[in-house]
């Protein structure tokens, strides 16, 4: 299913024969599925999707975790082009966005160009095509390759000693054994994060003891969650013009108090911290206890949590904050520096997720026979978090150096599809055979994002956190979102070169 037809003729060139462009996207997540919908929309019908796993879905098909929800509000976490009246919760959980996802996949007929099972191993410029390469399938040609794979899909597995020794069910959040029962048995956890927290505050009262394994304490913001009346979901479906404006209220508040506070401004800052305080001397009589819960750094400069029964789980007696290293794993638990045994039926990795590595296994070649993964070396960069100088036709959704945080995704993936729909319009017009970004351009974006993320509170906030790549500076998007939605309504032509010609880069 959705298997493209290949193009014998390397040197064809779409816009000149007046042909609809072979398009292949990778990866069929929240993303990659906005994409088919986005092109179809604009007259782009021939695509083909890629997708690694027997199942779409991304983040919400892998991450099924007991008490997984959305820390973005729902009717901004929503395509807009597909309101959700029916939505149970102001935050989403992770069953109902999945469910979600494939009704919209399911109602646009999406599922028609998917091919799952297919992990690919190989993309390689032959300008003004690209040669792909998947499991299950004969090498294919294409006009273009967009990539929607997501940044938090490869899981990050500590480097403990004795790790492989534990005689426990053992496994990461992000691959979930829903064989396991946590149902009475001692279960310990490492990392804290907002995975963590929403486990620990979603199990402990069902387990016979909960060890938690606290490297650094994190900041963590109640979250107003709600639940929906009938009647609520009612007046929504009889009254469809509401969706975009609750859709924008939630974006205004979100981008007002969180992206104000990475960025500057203190207020804003300062009013997180106190909310965060509060709730933290609210829940944790315990003066110890909270104090090792207190973290010594800014709160955004790592990724807010939000969470309003992690801090009552913790101070239940069946559970225990452990803040001393870790020194191995052992068959029958973790040993900590101070020499204690904690005793595991049950160890779980709440440990993240290797960022860097986006598209990784797969190689891609560009211009020269050039390697993605070698040029980022663990640093990836992008021009506008879409492009490459060197990877004509190569187009990223949601690439690296692009906004993240307490922010609607979606929506990041909705504006930059709409820019690079006006490239290749663009293109069609000129009858170019290709576009790629400038080198100058690339470089001098990228030059003023590493001077700007050095005043944001992710650099000066007094953390260590997954933004920070192996430069030693986030890679992140340093300005207000507000100026990336802006950017993205009118690509600035002049920033890429657009070629009538057919240069090979075999």
């Amino acid at each position: 299913m959705g298997q493209a037809e290949n193009i014998t003729d390397l040197n064809s060139c779409w816009a000149k024969e007046g042909r609809t462009p072979r398009i292949a996207i990778i990866g069929a997540g929240i993303s990659g599925i906005g994409t088919v919908i986005a092109l179809r929309k604009a007259g782009y019908t021939d695509l083909t999707v890629y997708e690694k796993a027997d199942k779409i879905g991304g983040t919400w098909r892998d991450n099924r975790y007991p008490g997984l929800s959305c820390d973005v509000p729902s009717y901004w976490y929503s395509y807009s082009f597909e309101p959700n009246p029916n939505w149970s919760h102001r935050f989403s959980y992770g069953p109902e966005i999945f469910e979600y996802v494939e009704h919209v996949a399911k109602k646009y007929d999406v599922m028609s160009v998917i091919n799952l099972n297919s992990p690919v191993t190989e993309m390689t410029y032959l300008g003004p095509k690209w040669q792909l390469k998947a499991e299950g399938h004969e090498t294919q040609i294409f006009d273009f390759i967009i990539t929607a794979t997501g940044v938090l899909h490869h899981p990050s597995y500590p480097d403990i000693r004795g790790i492989d020794t534990f005689k426990g069910a053992m496994f990461h959040t992000a691959r979930w054994d829903d064989s396991v029962s946590l149902e009475g048995k001692r279960v310990g956890i490492i990392g804290t994060g907002s995975t963590s927290a929403q486990i620990v505050g979603e199990v402990t009262s069902k387990v016979r003891h909960m060890s938690v394994f606290q490297r650094t304490p994190h900041w963590i913001a109640p979250l107003p969650q709600k639940k929906y009346s009938a009647l609520w979901k009612t007046v929504l479906r009889a009254c469809p013009w509401l969706h975009p404006h609750l859709s924008n209220f939630y974006k205004k508040n979100m981008l007002t108090a969180f992206a104000e506070a990475t960025v500057g401004n203190v207020v804003e800052q300062q009013k997180i911290e106190k909310a965060c305080m509060e709730l933290l001397a609210k829940d944790v009589s315990d003066p110890e206890l909270r104090a090792k819960l207190t973290p010594d750094y800014k709160a955004t400069c790592k990724r807010l949590i939000f969470c309003s029964d992690y801090y009552t789980a913790i101070s239940r007696d069946n559970a225990e904050l452990i803040t001393d290293d870790i020194e191995c794993i052992e068959p029958e638990g973790v040993r900590t520096r101070d020499g204690h045994l904690h005793e595991l039926d049950v160890l779980i990795l709440a440990t993240g997720f290797n960022v860097s590595q986006l598209l990784l296994p797969a190689r891609v070649y560009g211009e020269n026979k050039m390697e993605l993964g070698e040029l980022w070396d663990g640093a990836p960069r992008a021009h506008r978090a879409m492009t490459i100088p060197g990877f004509p036709n190569f187009w990223m959704i949601e690439g690296p150096t692009g906004p993240v945080g307490n922010l609607s995704l979606i929506s990041i993936t909705e504006v930059q599809l709409g820019y690079l729909i006006q490239c290749l319009n663009k293109m069609k017009t000129d009858k170019a055979a290709s576009i790629v970004v400038k080198k100058d351009a690339y470089e001098a974006y990228n030059k003023a994002m590493a001077e700007a993320v050095l005043t944001t509170i992710w650099a000066t906030g007094g953390c260590d956190s997954w933004y920070i790549d192996k430069t030693g500076i986030p890679n992140l998007y340093p300005w207000h979102p507000n100026r990336f939605y802006k950017d993205m309504e009118q690509p600035d032509f002049s920033e890429y070169q657009f070629s009538q010609e057919i240069a090979s880069g075999v």
